[in-house]
């Protein structure tokens, strides 16, 4: 947080225990005032919109590793649509970072998919913090899933993705518009006001079909829950 001095607060490191080393991250400063600042305007970006919208999934991937460099994550919490994005940027001259989204409550299969892709593709994972179920218990109850789903969802993934997100400029995602009404409007390319970056969606316009038929063809490893 900035000090109440209203001073710009120094840039610090955010530090993310990864799947074989430590990583650190200088964290966006975002300078404070005495009276209350407007939401940032979105970074400009260096093509149109509509352009971006005609892409495919690799090429938008490939624009968005050049628009963004260092600045670009991809997150993932081991469904299938995690596999396809992890095989596509594999293949980048400039691999995003990727952030692993463990709410520590994942089946033992998300955990096997998940050493299978890195294996294969040689990921070094970011993971923010989580707290333990102990530590959990000890400042909010026990069995707070029960008790406030809502509030036990805030802990253990709306906190932790805000955490990852803050060094970055640019968050690729894996939704896509056939998965709910609610996301049927996505654009391929979107300013987040929520989060205060780029969102990019390279398989919002596929379907389920077309994600398996990817997963297939690429010989992917996938979450075997998909199966059940």
């Amino acid at each position: 947080t900035a000090p109440e001095s209203g001073r710009p607060d120094p840039a610090v490191l955010v530090a993310f225990p990864a799947h074989r080393t430590l990583f650190t991250r200088t964290r966006k400063v975002r300078p404070m005032t005495a009276a209350p600042l407007e939401s940032p305007s979105p970074t400009p970006l260096s093509r149109p919109l509509d352009e971006l919208e005609a892409m495919s999934a690799e090429e938008l991937l490939a624009w968005a590793s050049n628009e963004f460099g260092d600045g670009l994550c991809l997150t993932c919490s081991w469904q299938k649509q995690s596999s396809v994005l992890v095989h596509m940027i594999a293949g980048l001259e400039r691999v995003p970072a990727v952030v692993e989204l463990d709410t520590h409550l994942f089946f033992r299969e998300s955990y096997d998919t998940r050493d299978r892709l890195v294996e294969r593709y040689g990921l070094e994972l970011l993971r923010p913090h989580i707290p333990s179920i102990a530590e959990q218990h000890r400042h909010e109850g026990p069995n707070l899933w029960e008790r406030d789903p809502d509030r036990c969802c805030h802990v253990r993934k709306v906190e932790p993705l805000v955490e990852a997100l803050e060094p970055y400029d640019a968050w690729i995602s894996g939704i896509r518009r056939d998965q709910s009404p609610s996301r049927a409007g996505i654009a391929k390319v979107q300013w987040s006001e929520r989060y205060q970056l780029w969102k990019i969606h390279p398989l919002a316009d596929w379907d389920e079909k077309r994600v398996w038929a990817y997963i297939v063809a690429n010989d992917i490893p996938y979450n075997p829950l998909h199966d059940v």
